[in-house]
């Protein structure tokens, strides 16, 4: 029953993940939460996420950022990196991953996703069939409603870090 809410891959950070193998691989759209996964909750774009998606670009990828946050926090960030961007996005439903692959011209089986939740993020990607990255977040300091959210991603977490021991 947990299994719907477990990640594909895990990765340490959004900037440590192997990208031109996955473009090697036949991925070429990447759908990337905001806050916790590329900066810490509500800062600016910085020169390590522009650079990030300058590299994505030169590597042939194609981006959409997927937030349920505000346009007035998500569209500075979105033209600060050059990518483009969805807010409000309605996390996990499904829409807003599917429109975010209508932008970049991709389908599920080229396009990956990666995020810090795995109640909206992980699962609403993989309610479409992305292929997902679970990041570890990036700062500590979250608003209430994800704080009480992480309890309960620790305990599907450990089933999930269980089964895939075994």
């Amino acid at each position: 029953m947990l299994e719907i809410f477990y990640p594909d891959n895990e990765a340490k950070s959004a900037y440590e993940i192997a990208y031109q193998d996955l473009y090697h691989r036949g991925y070429r759209g990447i759908i990337f939460d905001i806050d916790n996964t590329l900066v810490p909750h509500g800062a600016p774009a910085d020169k390590r996420a522009m650079e990030l998606f300058e590299r994505l670009r030169g590597l042939g990828f194609r981006t959409v950022l997927l937030s349920n946050n505000k346009e007035t926090r998500v569209q500075p960030f979105g033209d600060e990196v050059g990518s483009g961007y969805l807010c409000r996005a309605g996390k996990p439903g499904q829409a807003g991953y599917e429109k975010a692959m209508e932008i970049m011209g991709t389908k599920p089986e080229t396009t990956l996703f990666v995020g810090d939740q795995l109640f909206t993020d992980i699962w609403g990607a993989k309610r479409v069939g992305i292929v997902t990255y679970l990041v570890k977040p990036i700062h500590p300091k979250e608003e209430i409603q994800i704080v009480l959210k992480r309890q309960l991603e620790r305990i599907v977490l450990f089933f999930y870090h269980r089964k895939k021991s075994q």
